[in-house]
């Protein structure tokens, strides 16, 4: 049996008999057992609760009929979580040693939201250690691989959920996206991830990395199949006071759309075929009637060292509750990228640097916002390159901090302005490689990121592509 590739294949098949839930289970889990060794995209397969589930998807089928989908909007759709996702019975360890063997007593909010939306938990996925990573590489259990060619990156620190997906290991997968998290391994897996506003997902329930940064989105093969999963995602929640319900006007699409091309975004250090890429997409957008707009965001420069300012304070705030009593093993277990970020980010806090560093930056981070702000009153949305390069080698830049830091220059300006990013696949460099691009707009604007995201994909007669391992 083929795998379906989107929601509406699955739905389909389910209710048209075609295929099972379980034998659905059944096709992701062999493709699993036989390909994930060279990938190591999955830390904990749960074939138990995922047949489970599956049972209960097929009862629904067989019980409700075609109105199985209007109860459960998501039925049968199987999911991978990244490994910061509290999973209730199973193993959670956001890929370090130090929770190891930690299994949650409560799932959250947006587990929980997922299943009873009628998805199938298949397992949890690898990533940078804490989401402390842009590359995949700093997992205290190995490096996840790129399915496109395993001498490379898959981007991080989403590293196993993206590598799972363009994989077919899932229909779709989870994510977190702190400074790029989501976007980056989207554009190096070619498949779509989205950045949602901060604050319209939950993040109670999911291992915390930067407060103040954390978004909580997904990974999909389609704008339509996240636009799905965002619908269900979404929305203010008792256990989270950032959580929030969109504005009634929030999905106000105007029959004219502006797009924005920030110069800032296109300067020194950018790849050729990835500026290439996203110039060739503007070029589609205005082909659909979009009207393309010179933009300038001046403090954009200033986003990444903002960025590794605060992140790393709050690093150290929310890494201080891993004292080896209550969670797993000693402090002592932290791996070398965590206690960098728990020095650097006590330092910035410390007496006598707080003014000259944290209190700055959070000053800069106000500009940033501004621009943008100041940008969309002129403009719907924003088109940009997800990174300065396409995938690089395993090991490139391991071994140099601030190399890797960088690859996240493009990406952290929406966290740090908490706005919505969702990053789409427009073809392969001349090395077979992912290109992309992202689309960024005012907070709460998801909706007109996903019309421009269709119209797109529909423009483009787009079809979603699986690596071949």
């Amino acid at each position: 049996m083929e795998t379906p590739l989107t929601i509406e294949e699955t739905h389909k098949g389910l209710i048209g008999k075609k295929f099972s839930a379980v034998e659905l289970v059944d096709s992701y889990l062999k493709q699993i057992k036989a390909k994930d060794g060279k990938l190591n995209s999955f830390l904990t397969v749960s074939d138990e609760v995922a047949y489970e589930q599956a049972k209960s998807t097929d009862k629904a089928v067989a019980g409700l009929g075609k109105d199985a989908v209007k109860v459960h909007p998501l039925l049968g759709v199987v999911v991978a979580f990244k490994d910061l996702f509290l999973t209730k019975g199973i193993r959670t360890t956001a890929s370090s040693k130090v929770l190891e063997s930690y299994v949650p007593a409560y799932s959250a909010t947006v587990v929980r939201k997922l299943q009873d939306a009628g998805t199938i938990s298949i397992g949890k996925t690898n990533c940078d250690a804490w989401a402390h990573g842009a590359s995949g590489e700093n997992s205290d259990f190995g490096p996840t691989k790129n399915p496109w060619n395993l001498e490379y990156v898959p981007g991080g620190s989403s590293s196993g959920s993206a590598a799972a997906l363009a994989a077919n290991f899932s229909l779709i997968s989870t994510g977190t996206d702190t400074g790029g998290s989501i976007r980056q391994p989207a554009n190096f897996c070619s498949i779509v991830g989205l950045k949602p506003t901060y604050g319209a997902v939950s993040r109670y329930g999911i291992v915390a990395m930067a407060s103040s940064l954390d978004s909580i989105g997904h990974f999909t093969r389609t704008v339509g199949d996240s636009e799905k999963v965002f619908q269900v995602t979404k929305g203010a929640d008792d256990y989270d006071s950032t959580a929030k319900d969109f504005p009634d006007d929030a999905a106000e699409i105007k029959p004219h759309l502006k797009l924005g091309i920030p110069k800032e975004y296109f300067g020194e250090g950018l790849d050729r075929e990835a500026e290439k890429a996203v110039l060739d997409a503007a070029k589609v957008f205005k082909k659909m009637g979009v009207e393309l707009v010179d933009i300038s965001l001046p403090h954009t420069k200033y986003a990444i060292s903002v960025y590794y300012i605060v992140q790393p304070a709050e690093v150290s705030s929310n890494l201080g509750r891993y004292d080896g009593t209550r969670f797993g093993n000693p402090r002592a277990s932290f791996g070398a990228e965590a206690k960098r970020r728990i020095m650097l980010g006590t330092y910035v806090l410390s007496a006598g640097y707080y003014d000259a560093y944290y209190l700055k930056a959070m000053k800069v981070r106000s500009k940033i916002i501004q621009d943008f702000l100041i940008a969309f009153e002129n403009v719907d949305a924003i088109l940009a390159p997800v990174s300065p390069t396409p995938p690089f080698k395993l090991g490139e830049k391991a071994g140099n901090p601030l190399q890797m830091y960088l690859a996240d220059i493009l990406t952290v300006s929406a966290n740090v302005a908490g706005l919505p990013g969702l990053a789409m696949p427009f073809g392969f460099n001349s090395k077979g490689l992912p290109l992309g691009f992202q689309l960024m707009g005012p907070r709460f604007s998801e909706e007109v990121l996903f019309a421009l995201g269709k119209e797109f994909e529909k423009e483009t007669e787009y079809k979603p592509k699986v690596a071949k391992l």
